[in-house]
């Protein structure tokens, strides 16, 4: 049988992920263009990765404090994912130890009782 709950979860950190990966998208081609030279129509993907980026945001359940906080953490990892995938840098044991913690953190927000 399909726990809904895990359906849930999963959905939320997919979500986060997606959402993560949309900002920085629209930081990196600007990144790209003023510190490497390359071409200006990089604004294009920037201005649409940043729409889809606030267009994420507003599928979250609420635009609370503790939805921002959450992601926050998802963020964090996500972008320590980019710093080694896409910009090919090695992760230091404290990257690791920071990413965990944030992601433990956010899941401690993420998966609290709905009903106190």
């Amino acid at each position: 049988m399909f726990n809904l709950d895990l359906f849930r979860i999963l959905h939320v950190f997919g979500l986060f992920f997606i959402t993560a990966i949309a900002e920085i998208l629209g930081c990196y081609f600007p990144y790209l263009m003023l510190n490497q030279g390359k071409t200006k129509w990089l604004w294009l993907p920037t201005i649409l990765s940043l729409l889809l980026f606030v267009w994420l945001l507003s599928l979250h359940p609420s635009a609370s404090g503790r939805i921002y906080a959450a992601y926050g953490g998802i963020y964090i990892f996500t972008a320590l994912l980019w710093l080694r995938f896409v910009d090919q840098v090695y992760l230091t044991p404290w990257d690791i130890c920071g990413g965990l913690v944030v992601v433990f953190g956010a899941c401690i927000i993420i998966l609290q009782p709905t009903q106190i």
